[in-house]
């Protein structure tokens, strides 16, 4: 037998032009009315849910990987945001390594919740379609079987009928019947189990896919809130510095100021330290002196420049003599008791600006 192709004998393609041949002439006689059609409207209820939810499913897939697309940009620009910021920022800054540190973990909770969105939605869906166009091929497969099963069952009643019965026609034509009948039924049956499951399973898929979703968005923006406002801790530190080092060279300023007003004061009995800040002409104050603190809680000092304080001891504030060694939170002093008996700085030290308040 001649071949037309790999595995395809002029036979078999004969057959199949054939039977393509008969189920459009039955469709014909059908939609005329000169044929009855087997019709199963519970089974056209289901072909109607299947691809609904195939097409919501379709839908939902598409909606996902634009919504991973999404997070993916935001993700860039936050990194170039944040690279940005890096740039600028410079190195005798107040918190520098913290905000590189924050900048590493911001980008590692981007990169995490793109993976996790990907793996616990985007995959679980991209499972949850692949089934769809296996049971569509076997809903096509068993349409034409139907079609098959009528056209069989057509031409055995009209044999039956005929005026002149050939025995062996009819008996021919009732095997066809037969086994157009039970390859159409297993078909049927396969897809009357199946559809109504798959329309069930659409819940349950539509339920895990936005549950992990949400509970993902959930812990990003929890963990992306902490970062932000780590963020907005540094930046208003270092205002504070800023606002410090302003402060103290304007101090440091107004005390070379005092000096020189003292040195004119020739009618006073007796002339105040070198460099020492008077209150009205009557009261001597350290020089560089800013303001005065009371201690609210005692500090036991850890190290040779840390000054040593007692509930209610008042401290003079001093600037620094070099703005950028002042850490933050800590303040320079001397106890005004210290001073007011010796009329020195050499007893002055840092001390925690916390544990004290102004006065």
């Amino acid at each position: 037998m001649a071949e037309t192709g790999k595995g395809v004998t002029a036979g078999k393609l004969a057959i199949s032009v054939q039977k393509r041949l008969t189920r459009a002439q039955e469709k014909v006689l059908q939609k005329l009315g000169k044929a009855d059609e087997t019709r199963d409207a519970a089974f056209e209820e289901m072909v109607a849910n299947f691809n609904k939810q195939m097409a919501e499913g379709t839908k939902l897939h598409k909606d996902l990987k634009a919504y991973l697309a999404a997070v993916k940009t935001m993700h860039d620009a936050s990194r170039r945001l944040q690279d940005c910021l890096a740039d600028m920022y410079e190195p005798d800054w107040f918190g520098k390594e913290e905000m590189d540190t924050l900048a590493e973990d911001t980008d590692t909770l981007w990169l995490d919740y793109h993976q996790s969105i990907t793996e616990k939605s985007l995959s679980p869906m991209d499972t949850y379609l692949t089934q769809f166009p296996d049971i569509k091929a076997r809903i096509a497969k068993r349409d034409r079987k139907m079609v098959d099963f009528d056209s069989a069952r057509h031409h055995f009643a009209s044999l039956q009928k005929g005026k002149k019965k050939d025995e062996a026609k009819i008996a021919k034509a009732e095997e066809d019947l037969g086994r157009a009948q039970k390859i159409f039924e297993e078909l049927n049956v396969e897809l009357q189990d199946e559809l109504p499951a798959l329309w069930d399973s659409r819940v349950g898929v539509y339920v895990n896919t936005f549950q992990s979703l949400a509970g993902h968005q959930e812990k990003f923006h929890r963990e992306m809130g902490k970062l932000t406002q780590n963020l907005n801790d540094i930046m208003t530190k270092l205002e504070e510095q800023r606002q410090l080092k302003k402060a103290g060279a304007a101090a440091a300023k107004t005390g070379d100021g005092a000096k020189s007003e003292e040195a004119n004061h020739s009618e006073s009995a007796s002339s105040p330290p070198k460099g020492a800040v008077t209150n009205g002409s009557d009261t001597e104050l350290p020089p560089g002196f800013l303001y005065k603190v009371k201690a609210i809680h005692d500090y036991a000092a850890t190290d040779g420049d840390e000054l040593e304080l007692k509930t209610g001891d008042v401290v003079l504030t001093l600037a620094f003599d070099n703005p950028d060694e002042q850490d933050d939170g800590w303040l320079m002093g001397v106890k005004e008791s210290h001073w007011v008996q010796n009329k020195d700085v050499s007893a002055k030290g840092v001390f925690p600006e916390n544990f004290t308040q102004k006065v």
